[in-house]
């Protein structure tokens, strides 16, 4: 064993295993390396490949409906000269405006120039409509072409209208179906350390598909905070835009919480729990009143086959009796 050869067999030996210890470790090394580079630029292509296509669908419908396209800007610049002109407040009341932002359509003026002119078109389609097509009657006051011009176009100008208050309903039930998950992912993100600015951002980027109605509502909220409003008047809209209690309530908390910090999972966890008690008593009142509506539905239509099932026999005996008698 202390044969020099031997010596220098395992000094051999060691340097040998060393370096291929060396040797995997950087293999491994470049390896990982490899697969980060290429994880980086598969991530590169499907961006640039997901921004050309927006750039695609963006460009498609100005190169393929550009007549169409022409004349509807055409239209939005005559209603917005409408609605800011002279006669505006009258054409556009401020409870009209309101219910058309409340609505939440994307662009602000561009929705008010449509709702205006949507007005103005189906009061005209429908006043020339009752004109000529009233019905001919004995009545003099009935076959008025007047008389169903006018109601015409009041029904014209109060379509639109009615649209979109059911537009702002469905959105008001979604906001409020929407706001216990809202509550649970607020207190997720702030759990993890993160501020109430990424927590929001997060919730937009990330959870849109998910929240489309409040998602849309704090998108806008933040660009209002980006472009140097401070968080109570960025929230203000969307506390008060929907009238809904709960909702306003978390704007105030999120408001007193960027302000003044502090531990806002407690909280959130009791909000939390208070929504989900009041959708449990919102869905036991649903369930009474369809059991009070199933009632009507079970008299109608089981009550006459019950009886005819029952007494079926015994009608059908005494109508054989009585046939015996009369014969």
């Amino acid at each position: 064993m202390n044969d020099p050869r031997y010596v220098h067999l395992y000094g051999a030996l060691a340097l040998g295993l060393l370096a291929l210890a060396l040797l995997l470790v950087v293999a491994v090394w470049m390896l990982q390396a490899w697969r980060r580079a290429r994880s980086g630029l598969m991530v590169d292509r499907l961006l640039l490949q997901r921004a050309s296509a927006r750039a695609q669908a963006a460009a498609e419908p100005e190169e393929e409906g550009r007549p169409a396209g022409v004349v509807l800007d055409a239209l939005v610049r005559m209603g917005s000269r409408w609605v800011a002109g002279r006669f505006g407040g009258l054409l556009m009341a401020d409870e009209d405006r309101g219910l058309v932002e409340r609505a939440g359509y994307p662009s602000g003026q561009r929705a008010q120039a449509l709702f205006l002119l949507a007005r103005v078109g189906t009061s005209l389609v429908l006043l020339v409509a009752g004109a000529v097509l009233h019905p001919e009657g004995k009545s003099e006051v009935a076959s008025n072409p007047l008389l169903w011009a006018l109601l015409g176009m009041g029904l014209g100008w109060m379509l639109p209208k009615w649209v979109v208050q059911r537009r702002v309903a469905h959105r008001l039930v979604e906001a409020r179906t929407e706001l216990p998950l809202l509550v649970d992912l607020l207190r997720l993100l702030q759990g993890v350390g993160l501020s109430v600015d990424q927590s929001l951002h997060i919730i937009v980027d990330e959870f849109y598909e998910v929240m489309p109605v409040l998602s849309q509502e704090l998108s806008g909220s933040l660009d209002m905070y980006t472009r140097g409003r401070t968080r109570e008047q960025s929230l203000a809209r969307l506390s008060d835009r929907f009238g809904d209690e709960d909702l306003a309530a978390i704007c105030k908390l999120l408001c007193q919480v960027d302000e003044h910090g502090g531990a806002v999972q407690e909280p959130l966890a009791h909000f939390s729990e208070r929504l989900r008690e009041r959708r449990k008593l919102d869905l036991k009142a649903t369930i009474g009143k369809l059991t009070v509506k199933m009632t009507a539905v079970m008299v109608l239509t089981l009550l006459p086959a019950l009886l005819i099932v029952t007494g079926g026999a015994g009608f059908v005996a005494i109508l054989r009796g009585l046939s015996q008698v009369t014969s």
